[in-house]
C-alpha cells in the first residue's frame, strides 16, 4: 500500500476498467482519477470507491474516441493540478464482424480509441513522469518488493495482437500495435526510472463469449480464460516490477507461437463456422 498516489484509470465506469480502479483502491490505496463516456456509471463507481475505501476519487466524463481527446485530457489535468503517478490505458472496444461490411465510423472509433488516443496519452504522461524528481521519502518507498519509480503506465493488448483471424482484423490489429509500441517505449523509459508494461490476456472469464457456466469454469480451470480480478491483481503486481509485457496463462503463453503459424484451412474453417455470430 502506497499513501497519497494518483492513478488515471481510463474506461473506468465497468468492466476491467471498473476492476483496475477497484484493485488500486483497495489494495494499494491509490487515489482516483476515473475516465469514461459512461458519464452516471462513473459518478456512481467514484461515490463507491470514495466511501468504501476513502480515497479520493474524480469522476472526469469524456469520449477518448476523439481525435484530441488525449491532448484534451492531459490540458484538464494540468490545468487542475493533477499530477498523475499511474496511468491506466485500458478503454477498449470490440465488434466482430466483416471489414467490408464494417462501417467506417466504427473502423475510425477503435482506431482513434486503441492507437491514437494510447499512444498520445502514453506521450504526454510519460514525458511528466520522466520530468518528476521523487521526494527522499517517496524514493525510500517500495511497492511489490520494488523500488518506487516516477510513474507506472499499463496498456492493454490482447492474445489476438498474433492472430490473423476473420471477424476482428481491426481488433487484433490495433491490439499488435499496443503491444509492439508499449514493449519498444518499455527500453526508453526504464533508464528514466518510469515503468511501461503491456498485459496481453487471452480470454477473460465474463459473459462475453456465451458460453455455459461448466465451460467457463473447464477453461478457467485450463489457464485459457482468466478471471478479470485475478488478471488485474497479476497485471497492476507487473507493473510495480516493471515487467514489460505479460501473457497470463500457461497455455496461452504455450500456444503463442501456434497462433502465429495458423494454417490458412484453419482459419477459413473458422471463419465459415464464425459468419452467423458476426454483425
Amino acid at each position: 500500500m502506497v499513501e497519497g498516489m494518483l492513478a488515471l484509470v481510463t474506461g473506468a465506469s465497468s468492466g476491467i476498467g471498473l476492476q483496475y480502479a477497484t484493485a488500486l483502491a483497495r489494495d494499494y490505496h491509490c487515489d482516483l482519477l476515473l475516465v469514461s463516456n459512461q458519464e452516471k456509471e462513473l459518478e456512481d463507481v467514484a461515490q463507491n470507491l470514495a466511501a468504501t475505501y476513502g480515497v479520493k476519487t474524480v469522476p472526469h466524463f469524456a469520449d477518448l474516441s476523439l481525435p484530441e481527446a488525449a491532448e484534451n485530457l492531459h490540458e484538464w489535468c494540468v490545468s487542475n493540478g493533477y499530477v498523475i503517478d499511474i496511468l491506466i490505458n485500458n478503454a477498449g472496444v470490440f465488434f466482430f464482424n466483416p471489414y467490408c461490411e464494417t462501417s467506417m465510423k466504427r473502423i475510425d472509433l477503435m482506431l482513434q480509441l486503441h492507437i491514437m488516443t494510447v499512444a498520445k496519452l502514453t506521450r504526454l504522461f510519460a514525458a511528466d513522469m520522466c520530468q518528476r524528481q521523487l521526494t527522499e521519502e517517496e524514493a525510500s518507498q517500495r511497492i511489490c518488493g520494488h523500488k518506487r519509480m516516477r510513474g507506472y503506465i499499463l496498456n492493454m493488448s490482447s492474445m489476438s495482437a498474433w492472430m490473423a483471424m476473420p471477424g476482428i482484423q481491426t481488433y487484433n490489429a490495433t491490439k499488435a500495435f499496443i503491444y509492439n509500441f508499449s514493449k519498444s517505449i518499455w527500453y526508453e523509459l526504464k533508464p528514466q526510472n518510469v515503468g511501461i508494461t503491456v498485459m496481453a490476456p487471452g480470454a477473460v472469464d465474463t459473459g462475453l463469449f456465451g458460453l455455459a457456466p461448466n465451460l467457463r469454469k473447464l477453461a478457467v480451470a485450463l489457464t485459457v480464460s482468466i478471471p478479470p480480478e485475478k488478471l488485474v491483481k497479476r497485471a497492476l503486481k507487473k507493473m510495480f516490477r516493471n515487467k514489460k509485457a505479460d501473457t497470463p496463462g500457461f497455455i496461452n503463453w504455450l500456444s503463442t507461437p501456434i497462433l502465429k503459424h495458423t494454417p490458412d484451412w484453419m482459419l477459413f474453417l473458422a471463419q465459415k463456422k464464425l459468419r452467423p455470430f458476426m454483425h
